[in-house]
């Protein structure tokens, strides 16, 4: 096969992966596609590197626990874990949390699963379709650096992480819960100080 055929087969896979997966992430050349390195992170380069292992080893060790049931979505800032989507049962949720819990440089675990059916794969691209309208928001406010500030969607709720201080924790939300389509507003923020976001 050529490059010139294997490249749009590629483009075609990867985006056909985004609308079946909505917020999990992509492998691209060895690096997870929208968890690249970012020198504007607050995060050191060694904390984002030690996300991205998380999202992957602990997204692989809860697909096995669970064997493939349920539909879990995991994110990590600043070795905080994020945990949305769907499951089958309580004993489920508490796998997930407790798969999560037992990874190496986990600092805490926040279990936001809910116990229901699978969404649907339109119910997915919605969500996705909020998250991009979130950060379009957020890039418009002039008061808040929206580089700081993840947005995780899940069945219409919005979930914020970051570092951040009060202020733009309160400014992000407020942000994101004036959007259409957004059901609930859900602060998952690491609130720092001004002094300590200085140094």
């Amino acid at each position: 096969m050529t490059h010139r055929i294997r490249l749009p087969l590629l483009a075609a896979a990867l985006a056909a992966s985004v609308l079946i997966t909505a917020c999990a992430p992509i492998l691209v050349g060895g690096a997870v596609a929208g968890g690249a390195i970012s020198y504007n992170d607050r995060r050191t380069t060694g904390t984002q590197v030690d996300d991205q292992g998380i999202v992957l080893r602990t997204g692989s060790r809860i697909q096995e626990a669970l064997g493939g049931r349920g539909h879990v979505n995991v994110n990590s800032m600043n070795r905080l874990v994020l945990l949305t989507g769907e499951v089958d049962t309580e004993a489920d949720k508490q796998t997930a949390e407790t798969v999560a819990r037992g990874v190496d440089t986990v600092r805490s675990v926040v279990n936001e699963l809910a116990v229901t059916l699978p969404s649907s794969v339109s119910a997915r691209s919605q969500d996705t379709l909020t998250t991009t309208q979130v950060k379009a928001r957020l890039i418009d406010a002039t008061d808040i650096q929206a580089n700081v500030v993840k947005v995780v969607t899940e069945r219409g709720e919005v979930y914020l992480m970051g570092i951040v201080s009060e202020r733009e924790a309160t400014r992000a939300a407020e942000v994101a819960a004036g959007t259409k389509g957004v059901r609930k507003v859900v602060r998952v923020f690491e609130v720092v100080s001004d002094a300590d976001l200085a140094r």
